[in-house]
């Protein structure tokens, strides 16, 4: 027979806190513009520019973080490119005592990121010391203007800029 000292031993769900909500500020639904380095996406890839937007929703009772992100990138000409998206999971690991995220896109690329806030900044970082690593950063230096850079490392170099953007929150009526 189950008691209720049985019960009592399952590990429950746990309570999201104040990491949570630090983390909340730094993701808004927001659109951007902004410019892909000449070589940010490989040797030789052209400078582009790009229009985006990216929606957040709070799940599992505000556990988790979860956005959902995509873009249009241009030659700058305004030639068409490409159309990216993003999946993206982030929230507080109790285990690790730091923020871990997931990232999934239409590439393929799938990866595991540990972040910290520092200030006025949020910035995630590839976990593994795989050939090619990248660090997000989000900067709210100014609490009107999210400032959003993808940088990265190959094989342990200094980190360059990829892409930067200048994100603004999403109006009422305007597309989600």
């Amino acid at each position: 027979m189950i008691t209720a000292a049985d019960v009592s031993q399952v590990p429950k769900p746990i309570t999201p806190g104040a990491e949570m909500e630090a983390l909340t500020r730094f993701h808004r639904d927001v659109t951007w513009t902004g410019f892909i380095a000449e070589g940010g996406m490989g040797p030789g890839t052209p400078p582009m520019t790009a229009t985006g937007r990216g929606t957040h929703e709070r799940i599992q009772d505000g556990r988790w973080i979860v956005g959902s992100y995509q873009q249009d990138q241009f030659l700058p000409d305004g030639t068409f490119v490409l159309h990216w998206q993003l999946h993206w999971v982030a929230g507080w690991d109790p285990n690790t005592q730091e923020y871990r995220a997931t990232v999934a896109d239409n590439y393929g690329h799938a990866e595991l990121m540990r972040g910290q806030i520092d200030g006025y900044r949020l910035i995630f970082e590839t976990i593994e010391q795989a050939p090619i690593r990248i660090r997000l950063v989000w900067d709210l230096t100014d609490p009107e203007r999210l400032i959003w850079r993808n940088e990265m490392s190959i094989n342990g170099s200094p980190w360059s800029l990829v892409e930067q953007y200048d994100c603004r929150p999403i109006e009422p009526g305007q597309l989600r």
